[in-house]
């Protein structure tokens, strides 16, 4: 039985693997972007049959669009069992005392506001569906902050807060939330940090039946 994945930041490095890789596994796909002409040229490299694809260009701040999405996405599918959420976005390098507040709250509206967004609007079709699966990425500076990197660290903080809360709401219902910490992503294929591949293997594993047991974890891959 195919089941219905969500990824937002889909025209990412990782997002376009994600995608890539569950449709090869024969799963609908519902992809959340910004960018309309890189989504377009996703849903053609997918080449997927209409009835297995969903693709939408949104604002992942706007509470009520991504409300109206999840309402579109489970009756195109009939149910939602994943939310992959890998929308990104760093800066930092400032002491907290220079840190600008619009710099503080970009990074808050990046990680924080999209994440509660998405579960307030996701999470009650992941229950009804009785399968789900939210995994984010994050950092380790999230538990073991850096200097210079205040802004960039409280917003992943206050993403993973929301994750592990997620993971304590669903006990019982078949729904599991899992963080994956990464130091970087090896886009470059150098050999600094975590390959695309490492960490989309983690996210397969993760929406396995294998992984029904893990939830609410931060998953070291690094």
């Amino acid at each position: 039985m195919s089941r219905t994945v969500v990824v937002t930041g889909a025209t990412g490095v990782l997002g376009n693997l994600v995608a890539k890789t569950f449709a090869k596994r024969g799963e609908d796909i519902a992809l959340l972007d910004h960018d309309q002409a890189k989504l377009d040229a996703l849903v053609r490299d997918l080449d997927l049959p209409a009835g297995r694809l969903y693709a939408q260009t949104i604002d992942l701040l706007d509470g009520q669009a991504i409300h109206s999405s999840a309402e579109a996405v489970a009756a195109k599918f009939g149910g939602i069992h994943g939310v992959i959420h890998l929308v990104g976005g760093w800066t930092g390098g400032s002491l907290i005392s220079e840190t600008k507040a619009e710099d503080f709250e970009f990074m808050l509206d990046q990680h924080a506001w999209t994440t509660f967004h998405l579960f307030k609007a996701f999470a009650p079709y992941l229950a009804a569906s009785g399968w789900g699966r939210v995994i984010t990425l994050s950092i380790p500076l999230s538990v073991h902050p850096a200097p210079k990197m205040g802004a960039y660290a409280a917003g992943k903080a206050a993403q993973e807060a929301l994750v592990q809360t997620l993971a304590e709401e669903c006990k019982g219902q078949g729904v599991t939330a899992n963080i994956i910490h990464v130091k970087s992503i090896d886009v470059k294929g150098d050999g600094k940090g975590t390959t695309p591949a490492e960490i989309v293997a983690a996210i397969a594993y993760l929406f396995s039946d294998a992984a029904n047991k893990i939830s609410g974890a931060r998953i070291p891959l690094y």
